[in-house]
């Protein structure tokens, strides 16, 4: 429970510690899992020290034991083991310190690991961490690579070296960290996301050699996959094992074998890319030539035909046709015109020959009464009536006898 303390009336740092001491007493024992960083073992000492440390968060405890219960596991654990211990908080009053008293020491063995690995698997597969969707494309010539791995390394000379090689003009922002061991996860997390914060930074490579699964783990902790997982960076993952792959190659944009790999992945070759564009260009050439030709082969055809290469040949031979149908036309408009002609004397004559004046010109006359009516027997006349006579040459009045 609370104490009640004012700034007059404050508690001692003695009974702080007291009360911190009572309540941490009435904690039962708990199993917790860390690595061993620290191991204190002095010859005919009864206990034995040693720090417990999570590996991803940066946190230790101090854990002591005695002899007997350390020597149960003493051949299979060392710095750097990871064990799963029985043990009880204790809280030191003299010096405000809390470390744990350990009853039991258990080593996790590689198969307990790549089982909790496998579970820890499928959990972030289940959440879509893995998915193909979520994997972002690299940068065909990134201008700043970033670089995450041990100070001083194959690894790391292997990337530089090779990607320089293939593109002398790239350039890296290094990041050297632990890659194995409790400092590794939060270290290389960080320096993730320092390089993720850089605008430049075209595409980040976390890079290491090969090693053992104890020595891998750093690069299939949960902490370490999301902070990849939510980098807007594209990373690639070149860790060089074979053949268990660390949760870190499933959520990374791109996986390579190797540290090598990783740089032929990431930087094109100059040398390659010149070639390429040497092909493209002679293709490029050979096409235009190609063209070219065709269209210089259709034009030569083209002048070649009759009418491109004699154009006023169709013209004269048109003209000779256009002449000798105007001269069939003119004798065939001729021919008719004589016909007519034949043909109107005739009708000529004979209208001539059948008109009333030639009748007259023979010696007849046409009498006609005084209305006009042309008189064609005795009986349409009375005595004394005059008529006229119409003659060839003129006409005149008679008078009608009885």
């Amino acid at each position: 429970m609370a104490a009640n303390t004012t700034p007059e009336a404050p508690l001692p740092v003695g009974e702080v510690s007291r009360l911190i001491g009572g309540w941490i007493d009435r904690l039962g024992a708990v199993w917790v899992e860390g690595q061993i960083t620290q191991l204190s073992r002095r010859p005919g000492a009864g206990v034995v020290f040693l720090t417990l440390r999570d590996p991803s968060y940066d946190i230790s405890v101090s854990v002591t034991c005695y002899r007997q219960v350390f020597d149960g596991v003493a051949d299979v654990v060392g710095e750097g083991a990871r064990v799963v211990v029985l043990a009880k908080p204790e809280w030191y009053a003299p010096r405000g310190q809390l470390s744990l008293r350990a009853a039991e020491i258990r080593p996790v063995g590689v198969g307990e690991l790549l089982a909790r690995l496998e579970r820890l698997k499928k959990a972030l597969a289940a959440e879509g961490l893995f998915a193909p969707e979520r994997k972002k494309p690299l940068p065909f010539l990134p201008q700043l690579i970033g670089l995450v791995c041990g100070r001083a390394s194959a690894a790391e000379r292997d990337v530089l070296e090779n990607a320089r090689h293939r593109w002398p003009a790239v350039r890296f922002e290094v990041r050297n960290v632990p890659v194995q061991g409790v400092h590794a996860v939060p270290q290389v997390v960080q320096a993730v996301k320092e390089l993720d914060a850089i605008d430049a930074v075209d595409v980040i490579i976390v890079a290491r050699g090969g090693g053992s699964v104890e020595d891998l783990l750093p690069f299939s902790d949960e902490q370490l996959v999301r902070a990849v997982a939510e980098c807007r960076t594209p990373v690639v993952s070149a860790i060089g094992h074979e053949p268990d792959n660390p949760l870190l190659d499933h959520v990374a944009d791109l996986r390579a074998s190797t540290p090598t790999d990783a740089a032929k992945k990431v930087v094109p070759d100059v040398g390659e890319e010149s070639e390429r564009v040497r092909m493209l260009r002679d293709r490029a050439r050979r096409c235009v030539e190609a063209f070219v030709a065709r269209e210089e082969r259709g034009l030569a055809h083209a002048l070649a035909r009759p009418s491109i290469e004699d154009p006023h040949r169709m013209i004269d031979e048109r003209a000779d046709q256009v002449d000798s149908l105007a001269e069939r036309s003119r004798r065939t408009l001729g021919h008719l015109l004589d016909r007519a002609d034949s043909e109107l004397t005739h009708t000529h004559a004979r209208v001539v020959a059948l008109s009333p004046a030639a009748t007259l010109r023979r010696g007849y006359a046409v009498l006609q009464k005084a209305d006009g009516h042309v008189v064609r027997g005795p009986d349409e006349v009375t005595g004394g009536e005059t008529l006229r006579a119409r003659v060839a040459e003129g006409e005149f009045s008679v008078r009608v006898d009885n």
